[in-house]
């Protein structure tokens, strides 16, 4: 397989395009939408942002130390991409996009209510990288959307979600799933068990 070299850059992909909002009250309340987000640590749940010093959201999180991770869909997708584009200095992203600012449980930041997750995060660190800030954050509630929850196993729906992802300057509905966590050293006698479950 050829290749070819490139100058260092961005080129891991996929990855979340979710809509993080912030603000202490209503008149602050904005929707920043973020590509430069992950997991940081698994015990405690940790995550971060990373955010340009220029945007109109980095005072409110560096005043607050607070902020809301909304997971996003393919019924949001044109609302992420806006409220990534526009600045929250000119127009109020809520009203403009007629989405719904809930109030977080836990945290002084409003949740995006048509998110079918909201992750409340409190900012344990700012780290200056350079073009970049890093906003890392302790997880401290979650909520999500009953409907999109099995019952029976009390796992998250991702198909049904219809979760969106960003890659390379493009946005991807989540496809088809190859396997599970672990498929590939599962016994052949549990991989079948499993398959005529579905089948059932």
């Amino acid at each position: 397989m050829a290749k070819t070299d490139w100058k260092p850059g961005n080129m891991v992909y996929p990855l979340p395009a979710v809509m993080v909002s912030v603000g202490g009250s209503p008149e602050e309340y904005n929707i920043i939408t973020i590509a430069w987000t992950g997991t940081i640590c698994s015990d405690p749940p940790m995550c971060y942002i990373s955010v340009r010093k220029g945007r109109h959201s980095y005072e409110l999180l560096k005043k607050h130390r607070a902020f809301v991770i909304n997971l996003t869909t393919k019924d949001l997708a044109f609302a992420t991409d806006w409220c990534g584009v526009r600045s929250g200095r000119r127009y109020n992203k809520f009203e403009e996009m007629k989405l719904t600012p809930g109030k977080a449980r836990v945290i002084n930041a409003p949740t995006i209510e048509e998110a079918p997750i909201n992750i409340e995060c409190e900012v344990t660190e700012v780290l200056p990288l350079g073009s970049h800030d890093m906003f890392m954050a302790k997880i401290v509630n979650v909520r999500a959307e009953e409907s999109l929850i099995d019952s029976e196993t009390g796992a998250f729906s991702i198909k049904k979600a219809g979760l969106i992802a960003y890659a390379h300057g493009q946005y991807y509905e989540l496809g088809k799933a190859l396997g599970k966590f672990g498929f590939s050293v599962e016994k052949k006698k549990t991989r079948r068990k499993r398959q005529q479950r579905k089948g059932d």
